[in-house]
């Protein structure tokens, strides 16, 4: 199976921004060592608990530090930005770090509407030219506009020897058949989604038309992994994460991962069981066969070519633990 990494680069609580900005750089490090395809980082506003605001800082620092692992964005959210701008940032990235860089997009407003608003005064109408973005992006990407088009007589320069690998990224329907229409790749995050994820998959493949560069569709399944030695640690890894989210969820703070003391507190031992079990219709948790075998399972349901890993965890040698013992269960270094 080829396995990649999604990283939200979190802080856990008593940690600093930039510890966990240089976890997440730690993180990149690994996964290339471990035989990963590529790394992902997410773009997210105003969210204390979450440091990446601007995954194109992130992945020059990255880029710096590792030789060969697949780097990108998970993704830029397109209506706060000109197409323009992030095709000539995506195109230096891929200018210094050659054959490297994929460019994921996605049309979440990625924070608050505070945030949303301070961003791009008029997000809601670009996410309706959500399209035409896209649009001008690949046009941008390929530098192939007509002659009669207004922006023929420009690029976006650094123009690369190879361009970056444009991906759409989505949890529903209507992403799907962007990127079936406008001939991409697709990322799907069943880890955030609700809805039938392998039928949205598959029209996106019956909708798919040869074309650019992308000649036949193709599929990554984002899931979220907590892996241990054993499932009970699993589990017990799994508690802060599962705290974190629901504190969210309820607008009660955002500022870290918290410790496994704060999560026991908070869940009494008699409801844990069955806080787990739901957690698990979205998460996998357990021991290096659980998850290989959940991940296989995963895998077969959507006919994924590929399952991008996301993995919170507390402390963050326990993250770097995790993916080590999946890589060691399913990855191949040949």
């Amino acid at each position: 199976m080829k396995l990649s990494i999604l990283d939200q680069s979190p802080i856990s609580v008593g940690q600093t921004a930039q510890q966990a900005l240089q976890a997440s750089m730690k993180l990149a490090q690994a996964g290339e060592q471990l035989g990963y395809i590529r790394y992902w980082i997410a773009e997210h506003h105003n969210f204390p608990g979450l440091t990446c605001p601007a995954p194109e800082v992130m992945l020059s620092y990255i880029g710096a530090q590792t030789r060969k692992i697949r780097i990108g964005a998970g993704a830029v959210l397109l209506p706060h930005y000109k197409p323009y701008r992030v095709a000539e940032t995506y195109n230096l990235l891929a200018t210094l770090f050659p054959g490297r860089i994929d460019l994921g997009v996605g049309r979440a407003p990625g924070g608050s509407a505070e945030a949303t608003m301070a961003l791009s005064e008029n997000f809601l109408a670009n996410v309706r030219k959500m399209p035409d973005f896209v649009t001008e992006l690949l046009h941008f990407l390929n530098n192939d506009y007509p002659a009669d088009h207004m922006f023929s007589k420009i690029s976006a320069y650094p123009v690369p020897e190879t361009s970056p690998v444009p991906w759409i990224l989505g949890t529903s329907e209507r992403s799907a058949l962007l990127a079936a229409e406008k001939r991409t790749a697709y990322a799907f995050g069943h880890f955030m989604s609700d809805k039938n994820g392998p039928d949205i998959v598959n029209t996106y493949r019956k909708q798919f038309k040869s074309g650019n560069s992308q000649k036949q569709p193709e599929v990554i399944v984002a899931a979220s992994v907590i892996c241990a030695e054993t499932n009970e640690k699993a589990e017990e890894l799994a508690l802060p994460v599962i705290l974190w989210r629901r504190q969210n969820s309820k607008g009660e703070g955002n500022y870290g991962v918290p410790a496994l003391e704060e999560a026991q507190l908070y869940f009494s031992k008699e409801d844990r069981a069955q806080i787990l079990n739901d957690a698990k219709n979205k998460m996998i948790i357990g021991d290096p066969n659980t998850v290989k075998r959940e991940l296989l399972k995963l895998q077969e349901v959507y006919g994924a070519d590929e399952i991008m890993v996301v993995t919170l965890t507390h402390d963050y040698g326990d993250r770097i633990k995790s993916y080590e013992l999946l890589a060691k269960e399913m990855v191949s270094n040949d």
